[in-house]
C-alpha cells in the first residue's frame, strides 16, 4: 500500500479511536580489559514544525464517529523534523524522519517507532510534513507515545539515494538509528521515557517493523529492547513472492516489481542495464517513472501486468530455471521467514489481499512458530484486502499495545 493511501486510512482509523572506561596507574600491572567507547551521538538536528492541539484531533475523531477512540487523545503535540546519522553500504549518511512529542505529560512516555508503506513520490516522505495533510501518526503522540516515523533511506534528506526497497539490513538500521537519535533528543531535553519500545507498521512498513525487530533482538550492542511489535501485510517471504511472479499469473502492481529490481540492482552494485530485466518499452519507461515524482497508480498503469510481457524473456526463463542466482540469493537473504522473534509479536493479513498475498504471512508465521517463536500470534482478517485490512489491524493493535503500557 502506498503512503498516500495509508495517510487517509491511518488518520481516519487512528483518530477513530555513559559509557565506561578503565585505566591503570603506571606502577600497576596492566590487565587486559575490554574498553567500550562511548556510543556516537547519531542526532544531527531537530527542527520544530508546528504544535497540534489535542482538541482539534479529538474533534476530528468525534466527527468521524470515533468517540471511544477520541478518548485516547489527551495531549497537544509538538511536531519535529529530525535529521540523524545512519549507514548506507558501509558509508555514513544523513537520514530523516518525523517526530511527534506529547506536551505536558506528568509521567514518562513509551517510544513508538511507526513505519509507513511503499511510496514512490518523494513528497509523501513523513518529514515533508504539511499541517493541512497530516501523516496519520500524530494521534499516537497525542495519546502519550513518543512517536518516531522514519522516512527510510532514499527519502527526505537522503533522497539522492535510490531507496533500498525490501533490503533487510538497511530497513532495520535506519529505524534503529532513528530510535537512538530520538533517545538522544529526549535525554537532552529532559523528556522522560518509560523504557518501553513499540514497533508498528503496515505493508512495506510491516516488513520494516520485523527488520528493525530482528536488528534489535540479534544485536544486543544496540542497547534496545522491544516491548511489543505489530506488523501487517508485509512482503516477508520474498522467495514466495518470486514463485508467484514466475508462475505466470498477472500481477496488478508491477510498479512494486520494478522498484525492487531497480533497488537491488543499485544497492548491490550490479549496475546491469534494465533491459536485462524488462522488455521494451518498459525498461526505458521504468527509468522515467521511478523518479520520485509519480504515484504508484500512474506507474502501474504504464507497465504490463502480465510477467511474460513485462520481463525480458531470457530473464524470466532464468528465473524459472537455475539462473539469476545473485537475485535469488538476495531475495533469500532479505526474507524474514528464518527470523524467530523473541518479543511479543502480532502479524496481521487480509485473506483477500492481492498486492501482498495472504499466503506470504501464513508461510512466515508457520516458519517462525516451527522455529520456536515464544509469543507470536497471527490475526487473519477474513475478506480483507490490502487497503481494507488496515483498520481491523489498528483496532486490535492499539488496545494490545495499551495493555503493555498499563502493566
Amino acid at each position: 500500500m502506498t503512503i498516500n493511501a495509508l495517510k487517509t486510512i491511518f488518520f481516519s482509523v487512528l483518530l477513530a479511536f555513559t559509557s565506561w572506561f578503565s585505566s591503570c596507574k603506571e606502577s600497576e600491572v596492566l590487565e587486559e580489559k575490554q574498553i567500550q567507547a562511548p556510543e556516537k551521538d547519531l542526532l544531527v538536528s531537530v527542527e520544530k514544525l508546528t504544535i497540534i492541539p489535542a482538541a482539534g484531533l479529538q474533534e476530528i475523531a468525534n466527527t468521524n464517529g470515533r468517540s471511544e477512540l477520541a478518548a485516547l487523545i489527551k495531549y497537544d503535540v509538538d511536531v519535529y523534523r529530525m535529521v540523524y546519522l545512519t549507514q548506507y553500504n558501509g558509508q555514513e549518511i544523513q537520514a530523516s524522519g518525523l517526530m511527534v512529542v506529547p506536551l505536558n505529560m506528568s509521567a514518562p512516555g513509551p517510544i513508538l517507532s511507526a513505519h509507513h508503506g511503499t511510496t514512490f513520490d518523494q513528497k509523501y516522505a513523513p518529514s515533508n510534513f504539511q499541517i493541512n495533510s497530516l501523516t496519520g501518526f500524530e494521534p499516537f503522540g497525542a495519546a502519550g507515545y513518543l512517536t518516531l516515523v522514519p522516512d527510510f533511506i532514499g527519502y527526505g534528506v537522503s533522497r539522492q539515494i535510490l531507496h533500498p526497497y525490501y533490503d533487510l539490513k538497511h530497513s532495520g538500521t535506519a529505524v534503529v538509528d532513528m530510535i537512538k537519535a530520538g533517545k538522544s533528543f529526549f535525554s537532552k531535553n529532559n523528556i522522560k521515557t518509560t523504557g518501553q519500545l513499540f514497533l508498528a507498521g503496515y505493508s512495506e512498513g510491516g516488513y520494516v517493523t520485523l527488520a528493525a525487530q530482528k536488528e534489535i533482538e540479534e544485536n544486543p550492542d544496540h542497547g534496545l529492547t522491544v516491548t511489543a511489535s505489530g506488523a501487517g501485510a508485509g512482503g516477508y517471504d520474498l522467495e514466495g513472492m518470486l514463485s508467484r511472479v514466475i508462475g505466470g499469473q498477472p500481477y496488478e502492481y508491477p510498479a512494486n516489481l520494478a522498484f525492487i529490481l531497480q533497488a537491488y540492482n543499485t544497492t548491490y552494485g550490479w549496475n546491469r542495464p534494465l533491459t536485462d530485466f524488462f522488455q521494451e518499452p518498459y525498461a526505458t519507461r521504468i527509468q522515467e517513472l521511478i523518479d520520485g515524482t509519480r504515484t504508484s497508480s500512474s506507474i502501474n498503469s504504464a507497465l504490463a501486468k502480465d510477467p511474460a510481457k513485462l520481463f525480458n524473456p531470457a530473464f524470466l526463463t532464468a528465473l524459472r530455471g537455475n539462473g539469476e542466482q545473485a537475485l535469488k540469493e538476495a531475495l533469500k537473504r532479505n526474507s524474514l521467514k528464518n527470523f524467530v522473534p523473541k518479543s511479543p509479536t502480532r502479524l496481521y493479513h487480509g485473506t483477500a489481499d492481492i498486492m501482498v498475498p495472504y499466503d506470504n504471512t501464513v508461510s512466515t508465521y508457520n516458519a517462525m512458530k516451527a522455529a520456536g517463536a515464544p509469543d507470536l500470534k497471527f490475526i487473519s482478517i477474513p475478506g480483507g484486502g490490502h487497503g481494507s485490512s488496515l483498520e481491523p489491524m489498528i483496532r486490535d493493535l492499539i488496545p494490545w499495545i495499551e495493555g503493555f503500557r498499563n502493566q
